[in-house]
């Protein structure tokens, strides 16, 4: 089993009873409009808009529009900025509510479709064309552009880019440790069971454990000791490698939670976890300067 697909039985895994293509249309089929999961969603917390600023903007890159939800305090400028990195599944419902959450506490929150370019992630018949036509197609090199035009129309649209912050979910927790090592501008990110080491090839030239010597933000790490796609012993090998750098991070792991812990649309979703980790995510921020 390859990286990319051990990413993803690790994220449907537990959908239990569940066609994988009835889940990726539930996950997925919402795109960024703000509707419910019937299927999978028992525990979805919904977050309404009222005193925000929501809505779909886009940002050119290299001639492509990146579409990106964006979630903020209305009328307000100077705001921290947070990109929010979605999993594989792209920006759905789940993710656009993790933004209006961030928004509500004063941040500029950010969560671009960064696989725009190769497909419709909600088109996707099953979990291996998704993988094959789609997330085995986006390069971090790509990736990080995107990133980096989101980040200076940020600067431009009432964000303060001098409190940058990142967070990410399974593929975007592995995003969240290797955008801050590419863009030094990052001061605190939190990576919810990103995977830290893995196969190398032109999509996945270096993995965390590779760049953590040269991260300089402190991220902390939120992850399961359940979760079957990343073992324990590999939190072990990147809290190594980050020691040789100047990091001050952090490491969470909670004894009883699996993968996507944090994804409330879901069965894998563990109530007093997820909520312990989003109240530490706030107080990091805090602590790190982006607040």
């Amino acid at each position: 089993m390859n990286d990319f697909h051990r990413d993803a039985q690790s994220l449907i895994g537990e959908a239990e009873g569940m066609d994988r293509r009835d889940f990726i249309k539930a996950a997925v089929g919402t795109g960024f409009a703000a509707a419910a999961l019937p299927v999978v969603a028992q525990n979805v917390i919904k977050t309404d808009s009222a005193g925000l600023e929501t809505g779909v903007i886009t940002v050119k890159v290299a001639g492509t529009d990146v579409p990106v939800y964006r979630a903020q305090p209305a009328g307000k400028t100077g705001l921290p900025v947070v990109l929010v990195i979605s999993e594989i599944f792209g920006v759905h419902e789940h993710i656009a509510d993790v933004a209006r959450r961030l928004a509500k506490e004063g941040y500029l929150a950010l969560a671009p479709e960064l696989f725009v370019r190769h497909g419709d992630v909600k088109n996707a018949p099953n979990v291996a064309d998704l993988i094959k036509n789609i997330i085995a197609k986006t390069p971090d090199s790509e990736v990080f552009a995107d990133l980096d035009a989101v980040v200076e129309w940020a600067g431009t649209h009432g964000g303060d880019t001098n409190r940058l912050a990142i967070t990410g979910f399974c593929w975007g927790g592995r995003i969240t440790w290797m955008y801050a090592a590419h863009n030094p501008k990052i001061k605190a990110g939190v990576a919810w069971y990103g995977r830290l080491t893995g196969e190398t090839h032109a999509v996945y030239p270096r993995h965390p454990v590779d760049v953590a010597a040269s991260i300089k933000a402190n991220i902390l790490g939120l992850y399961g000791a359940k979760d079957q796609g990343i073992p324990l012993e590999t939190i072990e090998q990147m809290k190594a490698a980050l020691a040789k750098g100047s990091s001050k991070s952090v490491f969470v792991v909670y004894p009883d939670a699996g993968h996507a812990f944090h994804a409330d649309y879901r069965p894998s979703y563990v109530a007093a976890d997820a909520k312990d980790g989003w109240k530490r995510t706030l107080a990091w921020f805090k602590a790190n300067g982006v607040a």
